[in-house]
């Protein structure tokens, strides 16, 4: 008798051609959030969502409302005894400008090469759409190994304002063992990998005010201070010649990395020329004692994301500006205590900035890291999961950007994420001409269905201990 995972993945590798056309309708859907023309389009990929988890086999489909946009709720519980997977996404995508460096129409879901081009195609429409289908293999062989609940949010790509509300209003609902967060990348298909922590995220920005107005230089330059000058000597203060940040307390709570995961992060596939190549950058520089990977994901990072000040336009003008200002950004270690962060840099900035100089500091976004439990069972089933389809073990990384949902969930349901997607770092998301491989997506599937085959051996209340 053939076992049913292997008729699942018969059922996956059969129906190609008929998962691409659902892949197209869902992303021929311009539900980009940010707009307010685009709402109607965010209702109807709303309904076309329900309907392909009703037609999954899943049950208690709903939108279920918040103050924005509805998310969509969906379960099946009917493997007793097994763990339950809360599924994570968003049905939301970007805004397509710049328009005219699309080589296809953003929502046209042009195949070339093996890849699908639209906007949505790998930040993850993809992923979503490739999970679902993982579960209607599954419920054509009687049912899935494990119990699921969905949990698909249509804002992220706003802020995902009212998101945790909502959690909070349905911790009840939501409570699971494990969330599967299909919002992931691999680093490639030759050498796929799965990220286990992710860096927070403060946003800030500062200005620098000298005068009640701008002044000639010829009259005024000399006598006094110049914003822009003040601006920059704080900057470049925030770091000392070893690439350490400066900001008083602020490696008070960042853990120091211990030897078993330096060893785990040295057996990824990375050569700095590479990523040197990738980035377009001419030389790399961070904090001393750490390798670039280490620098990335286990180190806190700060960043001047824009400044401003003074003439900019063509020509010349002696002009003394009145303000300057800048914009910073934050990467924090999970550990670091959010609400020192904003201290640190008023403490900071109280002690260097010079008398007879006015400053505010304005906070844009705060939100935190987090890291999970690499040695869990569901991570093992995830790597194994992966192993199968793609024929090399993946390898254990910290990712240097920020997924807010992860910590989360982590504070509200009290669960870890396994990071699990396949978009690539060179899909474009974001930007013009995103893409997804269609091959690469396909393995996506399998290993969708292979981990739920192996989070189905995982004693739920062992898995807790």
């Amino acid at each position: 008798m053939t076992a049913p995972l292997e008729n699942v993945l018969t059922t996956l590798r059969s129906k190609k051609e008929e998962y691409l056309e659902g892949l197209k309708a869902c992303l021929r859907i311009p539900s980009i959030s940010t707009l307010a023309e685009n709402r109607k389009d965010m209702y109807h990929m709303a309904d076309w969502l329900q309907e392909a988890m009703r037609q999954a086999g899943l049950e208690n489909v709903a939108a279920m409302d918040t103050p924005g946009l509805p998310v969509i709720y969906g379960d099946w519980l009917h493997a007793p005894g097994k763990p339950t997977v809360l599924v994570y996404g968003h049905y939301d995508v970007q805004p397509v400008d710049p328009l005219d460096e699309w080589l296809s129409p953003p929502f046209g879901a042009e195949v070339r090469d093996d890849h699908i081009y639209a906007r949505g195609a790998s930040d993850m429409k993809g992923q979503i759409f490739a999970q679902l289908m993982a579960v209607e293999a599954w419920m054509a062989e009687g049912g899935c190994p494990v119990n699921l609940k969905y949990l698909i949010e249509g804002e992220e790509e706003i802020g995902s304002t009212h998101l945790d509300a909502f959690i909070q209003e349905h911790t009840d609902l939501l409570q699971c063992d494990i969330v599967l967060n299909c919002d992931a990348m691999i680093h490639s298909a030759a050498r796929p990998s799965i990220n286990y922590a992710l860096r927070g995220l403060a946003y800030f920005e500062l200005e620098i005010c000298t005068a009640q107005k701008d002044m000639h230089s010829g009259m005024f330059g000399g006598a006094v201070h110049n914003p822009i000058h003040v601006l920059t000597d704080l900057l470049s203060g925030m770091h000392d010649s070893r690439g350490h940040i400066t900001l008083p307390g602020f490696y008070d709570h960042v853990p120091l990395l211990e030897e078993e995961e330096r060893t785990l992060l040295a057996e990824a596939p990375y050569d700095d020329a590479d990523f040197l190549k990738t980035s377009g950058a001419f030389a790399l520089h961070g904090e001393e004692g750490y390798t670039t990977l280490e620098r990335l994901g286990a180190r806190p990072s700060l960043d001047v994301n824009g400044i401003w000040g003074g003439f900019q336009g063509e020509g010349a003008k002696t002009v003394l500006p009145a303000r300057a200002g800048a914009k910073l950004s934050m990467r924090l270690i999970p550990g670091q205590i959010l609400e020192e962060v904003e201290k640190q840099l008023r403490a900071y900035i109280e002690q260097a900035i010079p008398e007879g100089c006015e400053w505010t500091v304005t906070c844009q976004s705060l939100g935190p890291g987090s890291v999970m439990n690499w040695k869990s069972p569901y991570m093992q089933a995830a790597v194994e999961a992966v192993s199968e389809v793609f024929g090399v073990k993946p390898f254990l990384r910290r990712e240097g950007a920020s997924v807010p949902v992860v910590r989360l969930l982590q504070e509200r349901l009290g669960v870890d994420s396994i990071m699990l997607g396949f978009g690539q770092p060179d899909d474009g998301i974001h930007g013009p001409n995103e893409k997804q491989s269609l091959s690469v997506l396909f393995q996506g599937m399998e290993s969708y269905a292979r981990f739920m085959d192996r989070v189905g051996t995982i004693d739920p209340a062992q898995s807790h201990d």
